[in-house]
C-alpha cells in the first residue's frame, strides 16, 4: 500500500511580534484643554465641572496636571510653582480672595470631580503634599489661602483625603525652622475650627500622626508650653491651649505615677520616696488633691493578691498601707486632702470587690497611723457627698464612729 505526502506549500512563514504603541506624553496640551474651559465658562466652575464631566479629556495620565491648573491657574515648571509655557486662567486657588467663601466654591467643585473620577484622589494628593512641601515658594497670602482650601477640605470630608499624606509633608525642618509651618497650622485650626469641634480636631490630628506633639510645629527656639499657650490664646485658640494643658498635665501625672510605682515595687528607703514625690510635684506644678489620689493608686497598685483567700488578701493590703503610711501622711497637710484621700478609697473599696469589706479596716488603720484626722473621718460619716456604696460603708464605719465619739466624750 502506497502512502502519499500531504503538500506543502513552499517559502518561509515570517512571525511578526505585536507591539504596544504608546502615545506620546503631552501633557501641555491637557493642561492648555483644561485652561481653555475656565476661560470658555469664565471661572464659573458650576459650568467648568460639567463641561469637564462631559470632556474626553484623558484624565488618569494626566491627574497631577489638572490638580496643577485647578491649584496655579496652569501647569507649573518641575520643582517650582511658576507657570510653564503654555495657557493659563485667573480663576485658580491660588488667585482667589482669600475668604472662606470664596474658596468653599473650589473645594466644592473638586468633590464634584472626584465622584465622577474618584481615582483622581491620588493626583489631589500628590499635588497638595508638593505645594505643602514648598511653601516657601508662597506669599504669606497664598499659604493662608491654602490653610483654608485645607481646613474646608477635611471639613467637607473630600472624597476620604488622608491627614497623613496632607500634614507629614509640612514636617520638614526648614519650613518649621522658619516659622511657616507655625504660621500655615495656625490658619487651619482657626478655619477648621469654624465648623467642627475641638475634639474633631483632636481625631483629625491623632490620624494624621501629628496629635502626641504640637510642639513640633515651632521652630526648636520656641518650643515650650508657655510659647503654644501665647502664641495661640492671642491667636484666639484657647480651647486649644486648655487642651494642650491637660495633656501635659496627664503626661506628668503619667510620669510621676511611673517613677513612685518603680520606688515602691523595689521598696526604697522611705525618705527617698518622699523626697523624688516632692521634687515631681514642684516641677510639675501638681495639686495635691492630684498627688494624693497618684500615691493612693500606687501603693494599692503594689498589693501582692496572691492569697489563697480574703483574709489574706486583706492582711496584704492592711500591711501595705501600713508600711506607706509615712508617705501618706507626708502629703495629706490639711482635712480636704484627707477627705480626699477617704473618698478615693471609697471609690477603690467600691469598685474592687476584693476590698468591699475593708472599707472600714482601712480607715481605721489610717488613723491609727495619723493619717486621717478623727475630724475627717466624722465629717465624712455623717456629710460625705459621693453616694457610690455610701450607705453600706456608713453603717461598716459606725462601730468606730461610735467608738471615737464615746473616746471623745470621755475625755
Amino acid at each position: 500500500m502506497s502512502s502519499k505526502e500531504k503538500p506543502t506549500l513552499g517559502g518561509t512563514r515570517i512571525k511578526t511580534r505585536k507591539r504596544n504603541i504608546a502615545a506620546p506624553l503631552d501633557p501641555s496640551a491637557f493642561a492648555d484643554a483644561v485652561v481653555q474651559i475656565y476661560l470658555d465658562n469664565a471661572g464659573d466652575l458650576e459650568l467648568v465641572a460639567r463641561s469637564i464631566e462631559s470632556s474626553d479629556l484623558n484624565f488618569s495620565r494626566y491627574g497631577d496636571t489638572f490638580f496643577e491648573v485647578v491649584f496655579a491657574g496652569g501647569r507649573t515648571q518641575p520643582g517650582t510653582l511658576k507657570p510653564d509655557e503654555g495657557e493659563c486662567h485667573p480663576y485658580s486657588i491660588i488667585e482667589c480672595e482669600a475668604k472662606r467663601d470664596a474658596i468653599l466654591l473650589s473645594v466644592i467643585y473638586i468633590q464634584k470631580i472626584l465622584r465622577r473620577r474618584p481615582f483622581l484622589i491620588k493626583n489631589l494628593e500628590n499635588v497638595m503634599r508638593r505645594l505643602l512641601q514648598s511653601l516657601e515658594l508662597f506669599e504669606e497670602n497664598e499659604r493662608k489661602k491654602l490653610a483654608i482650601f485645607t481646613a474646608l477640605a477635611f471639613s467637607q470630608k473630600l472624597s476620604g483625603l488622608p491627614p497623613e499624606t496632607v500634614f507629614q509633608p509640612l514636617l520638614k525642618d526648614n519650613l518649621v525652622a522658619k516659622g511657616l509651618v507655625l504660621s500655615f497650622m495656625t490658619d487651619f485650626f482657626k478655619d477648621y475650627l469654624v465648623d467642627n469641634s475641638l475634639d474633631d480636631l483632636i481625631s483629625l490630628l491623632k490620624r494624621g500622626k501629628i496629635e502626641d506633639d504640637l510642639l513640633q510645629f515651632f521652630p526648636s527656639t520656641k518650643r515650650s508650653a508657655e510659647g503654644f499657650s501665647e502664641h495661640f490664646t492671642k491667636a484666639g485658640l484657647v480651647p486649644l491651649v486648655e487642651y494642650n494643658e491637660k495633656k501635659i498635665f496627664e503626661v506628668k501625672l503619667k510620669e510621676m505615677k511611673s517613677a513612685l510605682t518603680t520606688q515602691i515595687v523595689e521598696e526604697s528607703d522611705m525618705s527617698e520616696v518622699i523626697e523624688t514625690v516632692k521634687q515631681r510635684v514642684k516641677d510639675a506644678k501638681l495639686p495635691d488633691i492630684e498627688v494624693i489620689r497618684i500615691l493612693w493608686d500606687v501603693i494599692m497598685d503594689a498589693v501582692q493578691w496572691s492569697g489563697k483567700n480574703q483574709q489574706q488578701n486583706a492582711n496584704s493590703a492592711l500591711r501595705q498601707v501600713k508600711t506607706w503610711a509615712k508617705l501618706l501622711n507626708s502629703f495629706c497637710t490639711s482635712g480636704n486632702i484627707e477627705l480626699e484621700l477617704i473618698y478615693k478609697v471609697q471609690m477603690q473599696c467600691y469598685e474592687d470587690a476584693k476590698l468591699m469589706k475593708l472599707f472600714p479596716e482601712i480607715v481605721r488603720s489610717l488613723y491609727d497611723q495619723d493619717v486621717l484626722a478623727e475630724d475627717t473621718i466624722l465629717h465624712w460619716f455623717r456629710k460625705g457627698n459621693n453616694p457610690k456604696g455610701r450607705q453600706t460603708f456608713v453603717k461598716a464605719l459606725e462601730p468606730f464612729v461610735n467608738w471615737l465619739e464615746e473616746a471623745e466624750e470621755e475625755e
